[in-house]
C-alpha cells in the first residue's frame, strides 16, 4: 500500500475512534434508582426522554417537581475471583506461594493442575 492510502486510512481511523470516544451509553436500570428529591437535573427544559437517554442520563417523568433528566448513580462493582478456569488470567509465576499471591492483590486456588493459580480477579456490576 502506497503512503497516500496509508494516509487515507489513517484519518478514517482517527475519525472512527473520536466518534466512538464521545458515545455515551445509557445508563442501568440500577443507576436510574434514586430518590426523586436526590436528583441532579442532567437536561434542559423540554428535554425529550430520547433526548436525556441518548446524552447519557435517567429520565422519569413520574414525579411532578424534580428533574426528569437526571444524572445516574455510579456504577457499584466490586471484585470476584472468577469461578470459571478458563477465565483465569495469570497474576504469578510458578511456585508462587498463596500469600506472595494475596500481597499482589489476586486470587489463588491451587487447583486443577495446567491453569494459573495465582490470578487476577474479575470486577462484575453488582445487583441494585
Amino acid at each position: 500500500m502506497d503512503l497516500r492510502g496509508i494516509c487515507v486510512l489513517s484519518v478514517i481511523l482517527v475519525i472512527a475512534l473520536s466518534t466512538l470516544a464521545e458515545a455515551k451509553f445509557p445508563p442501568t436500570k440500577c443507576q436510574c434508582k434514586s430518590v426523586p428529591t436526590e436528583r441532579k437535573n442532567c437536561g434542559h427544559p423540554g428535554i425529550t426522554a430520547e433526548q436525556c437517554r441518548r446524552a447519557g442520563c435517567c429520565f422519569n417523568a413520574s414525579v411532578p417537581g424534580v428533574p426528569w433528566c437526571f444524572s445516574p448513580k455510579e456504577k457499584r462493582v466490586k471484585k470476584v475471583c472468577p469461578s470459571d478456569v478458563r477465565a483465569r488470567i495469570n497474576c504469578g509465576f510458578p511456585g508462587i506461594t498463596a500469600q506472595q499471591c494475596q500481597r499482589l492483590g489476586c486470587c489463588f486456588v491451587p487447583h486443577p493442575a495446567g491453569v494459573p493459580w495465582c490470578f487476577y480477579h474479575r470486577q462484575v456490576e453488582e445487583a441494585c
